[in-house]
């Protein structure tokens, strides 16, 4: 056991150990479900800013799409930063300050379901049973992506079986999630957001230092002397850097409506209704876009220098240069471009602070889809429907029983060591944006939306997205949230207006609604 070992190891124990504490620390403040789910609504703009976007990013941020833009081309990886880059600041701007106020005037809503049902006085409770659904089926799927990542990393970094390191990063997750509530939630992630953005901000500067300047970087990546490799691992080199050099409109097109999917994201705009006042979204839109600017060009730096810096260095996890290229020709081991360049970068203890970046981002993902997806059937199903006079302590153990139940069955979907972080996200990021995003937005911006629209649009935009995520070739090469969304909104629209029974109390809330000030 070397001391470079032992130090990454106590950098990792650190870390897990601070955010179990944390945990722990809110374990006794959660008196009811509305501090349990939602923070009480006294989360400042800071916190809930960087909460937001920590769990927005995943590890997709820190290992997906630097994996994406290794070997998927430096143009896919552009565009789609720049829809989420777009598609965050309109949330921000569209949903946040709207949504914290209807919640409150729909009866003080505390989950999405909850607040689809009081919004559009779904009475039948239809409307609740097929969101919590889709909570649970496509955060099931995004919370095995965060295992995977967190498996991957340790396996990388301290060469610990796949499924050992899913253990760890389930049993951390647990512990900070089942006990602290909301808070602890947002609390982790603001500590962890930090994190992503202190490292992609030093680790890119170093990086484009390392290789002489922006200019020599930029010249590094575009002009790599493939013949300094053995074999044909150069010739994979460059097709990783070349590749999607044609980026199709239809390409650009999907890689841009990764945006919409920010309008449905149950963990990020709860984070909004969770918010200390209206007038501090304003403050926390612009902490969040900023962030989000400064880490999105971090992946894109880490991921086109990444290798080049690497391969300067002459090694990759402790083998050649040109086994390196060759370890990491195959999409899942591209996934691992940033743990291999901070192990090379820093001093072992330093590079263990900062992969545990990694570990952030996954974990402060995983968390908050836990929590929602919890709250999701202790608050709409067990409380809704099951057990109405429920006691406050009984929902709170339903949502912790929960939060067990669904981590269990997303480790179990990541089992596969061969799974793709970025592909898991891909699909539930689609379902969310095409199942939920125009309900969020009629519901804001249109008096007229009925429940029946809103049931028929749900169920229709789901089924597409699930559908068209399976068909290959031609036009379902589109990026299925394109479809599913464009049928979700024109189908509630459709159905609301041929509805006549359009009740009278709800089109009276939403007058309340809209003459509330900030």
């Amino acid at each position: 056991m070397t001391a470079q070992f032992i130090a990454k190891n106590l950098a990792f124990i650190l870390y897990l150990g601070l955010m179990i504490i944390i945990g722990l620390r809110y374990a006794n403040k959660n008196s009811n479900t509305s501090d349990f789910f939602l923070g009480g609504r006294k989360v400042g703009p800071w916190v809930t800013a960087l909460s937001a976007e920590a769990s927005d990013s995943s590890a997709w941020l820190l290992m997906g799409l630097p994996g994406l833009c290794y070997l998927g081309g430096v143009k896919e990886t552009f565009w789609t930063a720049l829809g989420l880059i777009v598609g965050t600041y309109l949330n921000w701007l569209f949903v946040a300050k709207p949504l914290r106020k209807c919640s409150i005037a729909f009866g003080d809503s505390i989950t999405i379901p909850e607040f689809f049902s009081n919004r559009f006085k779904d009475r039948s409770h239809i409307l609740s049973v097929v969101s919590v659904f889709f909570i649970v089926l496509f955060f099931t799927i995004y919370t095995a992506s965060g295992f995977v990542a967190c498996a991957k990393l340790f396996n990388s970094v301290f060469d610990i079986p796949y499924h050992a390191g899913l253990a760890i990063g389930l049993i951390v997750i647990l512990c900070y999630t089942i006990t602290g509530g909301y808070t602890a939630v947002c609390t982790t992630d603001f500590i962890q957001g930090t994190l992503i953005f202190v490292a992609f901000v030093v680790s890119s500067v170093i990086a484009v230092v390392a290789l002489g300047g922006p200019a020599s970087a930029l010249s590094s990546v575009q002009n790599f002397d493939a013949q300094a490799l053995a074999g044909n691992f150069g010739d994979k080199l460059k097709t990783a850097f070349t590749a999607n050099a044609s980026f199709s409109l239809k390409s650009i097109v999907s890689a841009l409506a990764w945006g919409l999917g920010y309008f449905g994201m149950p963990h990020i705009i709860v984070r909004f209704m969770g918010i200390r006042s209206n007038t501090e979204v304003k403050k926390a839109r612009r902490i969040g876009t900023v962030w989000m600017i400064i880490s999105y060009v971090g992946t894109f730096l880490i991921g086109t220098l990444g290798t080049a810096y690497l391969l300067n260095h002459g090694t990759l996890l402790g083998v050649d240069a040109s086994a390196a290229v060759a370890g990491v020709s195959q999409y899942g081991d591209a996934e691992t471009v940033f743990s291999a360049t901070m192990q090379n970068m820093y001093p072992a203890f330093i590079a263990g602070i900062f992969l545990c970046a990694i570990l952030a981002a996954s974990m402060s993902t995983a968390d908050s889809q836990l929590l929602a997806a919890s709250s999701a059937v202790s608050q709409d199903i067990f409380k809704g429907l099951i057990k109405k006079d429920a006691e406050e302590k009984e929902v709170l153990n339903i949502s912790r029983f929960t939060v067990f139940v669904i981590a269990l069955i997303a480790l179990f979907l990541s089992l596969n060591p061969n799974s793709s972080i970025f592909g898991l996200v891909s699909f539930a990021w689609s379902g969310f944006g095409g199942t939920f995003g125009p309900l969020v937005l009629l519901a804001l911006y249109w008096r007229g939306t009925t429940a029946k629209g809103a049931i028929c649009g749900m169920v229709l935009g789901g089924v597409t997205d699930v559908v068209w995520h399976y068909m290959k070739g031609g036009i379902f090469d589109l990026y299925e949230i394109v479809p599913a969304f464009v049928v979700c909104l024109v189908v509630t629209v459709i159905v609301s207006l041929i509805d006549s029974k359009k009740d009278a109390q709800m089109i009276a809330d939403f007058e309340k609604y809209k003459a509330m000030q900030d």
